[in-house]
């Protein structure tokens, strides 16, 4: 129930909204309560059909089938021609001669009977019915103006309730999405994207539903269900007893198939985020599947989760399945039970036609909302697994904090500073161990190891992706702990190897950091990462489309598109990953220059891979285990028999020929160019 009560915190924005939508549901379920009264009303004043009243006339002795005069022992108002009753039977009074009535037995088809003494005779006033064309009139048109205001207030709460439900799935799929974007890199390592998709999308679905269809229904079935209790309670509490009966078994089916529900829906919305992740991940990985020619297994794997899915809804339908009949069973119980006891009570004089009448309109206006409640069951118990995966989110916490009063970081020159650094992924796997080192402003230094040795790490700690768990970083003298996260990041600048572009246009992709960018600037920063070029042949230029993920570039052009939107954003401090072995040489050559144009002037943490960058580098740090083994220059570590020497010799020595051969090949071409231009 916490989580209901939560999900109910989130329409408080919206108090006006919702008075407005509880006030139709009132008088929606007040016109809609009164049709009954008015439709008792007309019958018994403006139809008026003949009714026994009690007289204080009753058996003086036994009478059989066969009498004709019955013995009374007074009056009690009885008159000659009148029609009375006894029992079921009615008779008519052809004279009377003291106690004595003689009578004409079986009048209209009644059952002739045996009567005991003592038995209550009732007398009917008239035989005609006495209401009034007038009243009926009225009654009629009473009627038609509260089904009219009753579908008008209605219109008003579904519309209403609507908006609300809408604007509330509004704000949560808001607050999920920046809790998302405020998480830090330890939580969605440990998340599935299908998952995260899902409860952004389905299980917020499931919360609209619930402040729609589930709330307000209930509220209008709540009302509709008090106003009529009143109603019924005060005019014949017998009657109300035999209709209320069933309740009591209709409050604890409904307790019991909530508790059940909401561990089938739970099971629904896991299973269901499960399917959306396999599907995510063939989507993404669909040239993998189709590179092994693995198509039949994605399909089997994605069919065992379908049919897992399909089973755990198969289960919940078959308990909605069963419900409703019982919830409809339960209704036409009630009225039953009106009906058998309501005619008796009408023949005995305990209750008007239109009494009865009324009560069975009761009872079927009441239908609808039995049938709604399993709704509202299950439509509560899915809201209750929804919310708790939606909280999950929304109360997660981020293991990279940032503090109250951080400060904001401003013109940084770029000294760089780790001290004594070591850090886990968790407690019992430490990944760096005492890492310590300091880069000047505007200096290089190159990371070299072999994989797992922790160069990843340690650029991922510089814009706190993850915190350090010993030690401290520094940027220009302060921690950085004590920056803003947001002031921390625009100030590096980070060019990865597996580059990620945006569904849009190449100017919005480039100018992705820098919303603020003139045209002229993103012209600039393309023509500096050597892209401009590619740009302008195209068709559309920078306003060309680019797929999902970029798919529609190359390697090399989407790392060039990065390295012009590093450079637009003007960072202090970079971050960058030079391994270029996805790409051929010539355009890896081009993408060495347009990296020596961006590292020129700024502080630069790089991933070595290529020989340029260790040659051109300031400082080399090589490491092994976490930790750091050798550090220096490439002539001094060259000169060393270390482990620099060795990678160098196993993967750097080769790299040289081939790039002099393909970088004075590109000089002559560019040569060539220049000479036929000019």
């Amino acid at each position: 129930m916490s989580t209901h009560l939560r999900l109910m915190t989130f329409i408080k924005p919206y108090k006006k909204q919702v008075a407005f939508a509880c006030f139709a549901v009132l008088l929606a379920a007040t016109f809609a309560m009164l049709m009954p009264k008015l439709l008792e009303w007309s019958i018994d004043s403006g139809i008026k059909p003949p009714t026994p009243v009690e007289s204080d006339a009753h058996l003086a002795a036994t009478i059989d089938r066969d009498a004709t005069i019955v013995v009374v022992t007074e009056l009690g108002g009885l008159v000659p021609g009148q029609t009375i009753q006894i029992g079921r039977e009615k008779m008519r009074a052809v004279s009377i001669s003291g106690d004595r009535v003689t009578v004409e037995r079986g009048h209209e088809d009644t059952r002739v009977g045996v009567h005991d003494e003592g038995e209550k005779i009732l007398r009917f006033d008239r035989d005609e019915p006495g209401g009034k064309t007038q009243t009926l009139l009225y009654a009629g048109g009473a009627l038609l103006g509260a089904a009219l205001l009753r579908g008008i207030f209605t219109y008003w709460m579904t519309y209403i309730g609507e908006w609300v439900g809408q604007h509330v799935a509004f704000d949560l799929r808001n607050m999920i999405y920046d809790r998302l974007q405020r998480l830090s890199y330890a939580y969605h390592d440990q998340q599935q994207t299908g998952q995260l998709m899902s409860r952004a999308t389905q299980d917020v679905e499931a919360t609209r539903q619930f402040i729609q269809m589930g709330v307000l229904r209930l509220l209008d079935m709540a009302t509709q269900i008090s106003i009529a209790a009143f109603f019924m309670f005060s005019s014949n509490w017998m009657l109300a007893a035999a209709a209320w009966v069933f309740l009591p078994f209709v409050a604890f089916r409904s307790a019991q198939v909530q508790l059940l529900s909401r561990k089938l829906w739970m099971d629904i919305q896991n299973r269901l985020g499960r399917v959306t992740t396999v599907l995510q991940e063939n989507l993404t990985g669909v040239r993998v599947v189709k590179a092994f020619s693995r198509d039949r297994f994605e399909e089997e794997k994605f069919n065992v989760e379908a049919e897992d899915l399909f089973r755990a809804n198969y289960r919940q339908n078959r308990v909605q399945a069963l419900n409703n009949p019982f919830y409809m069973t339960m209704g036409k119980l009630a009225q039953v039970a009106v009906l058998l006891i309501g005619s008796g009570m009408v023949v005995n004089g305990a209750a008007s036609p239109g009494e009865l009448v009324g009560f069975l309109a009761y009872l079927a206006l009441l239908t609808r909302p039995m049938q709604m409640l399993g709704f509202i069951v299950q439509q509560f118990a899915r809201a209750g697994a929804a919310g708790e995966r939606v909280f999950e989110i929304l109360d997660a916490e981020s293991a990279v904090q940032e503090k109250p009063d951080a400060i904001v970081l401003r013109d940084v020159t770029g000294h760089v500073r780790f001290d004594h650094v070591s850090f886990g992924y968790d407690a019992i796997s430490p990944v760096l161990n005492d890492v310590d080192f300091d880069v000047e402003p505007g200096k290089v230094v190159a990371l070299l190891g072999q994989t797992g040795s922790g160069k990843t790490t340690i650029v991922n700690l510089l814009p706190r992706f993850y915190d350090v768990t010993g030690g401290g970083i520094q940027i220009d003298n302060i921690d950085i702990r004590d920056l803003t996260l947001v002031s921390l990041r625009l100030n590096i600048g980070i060019i990865q190897q597996d580059v990620f572009l945006f569904s849009a246009t190449i100017r919005d992709n480039i100018a992705y950091g820098a919303v603020e960018a003139t045209y002229e600037q993103i012209i600039e920063a393309a023509k500096i990462a050597r892209i401009h070029d590619f740009i302008m042949s195209l068709p559309d230029g920078y306003d060309t489309w680019v797929g999902e993920r970029g798919i529609t570039l190359s390697g090399g052009q989407k790392q060039r598109i990065s390295i012009a939107r590093t450079l637009l954003l003007d960072p202090k401090i970079l971050i960058l990953d030079d391994s270029t072995s996805s790409v051929d040489t010539q355009t890896e050559f081009l993408i060495q220059q347009a990296l020596a144009a961006v590292m020129k002037g700024r502080t630069t943490l790089v991933i070595a891979q290529r020989l340029r960058t260790v040659k051109n580098a300031d400082q080399i740090l090589v490491l092994r285990d976490g930790e750091i083994v050798e550090r220096g220059t490439h002539e001094e570590l060259i000169a060393q028999d270390g482990q620099y020497r060795q990678i160098y010799d196993l993967e750097l020595r080769d790299q040289e020929e081939a790039l002099k051969r393909a970088g004075g090949g590109v000089a002559i071409r560019e040569v060539q160019m220049e000479g036929g231009n000019t």
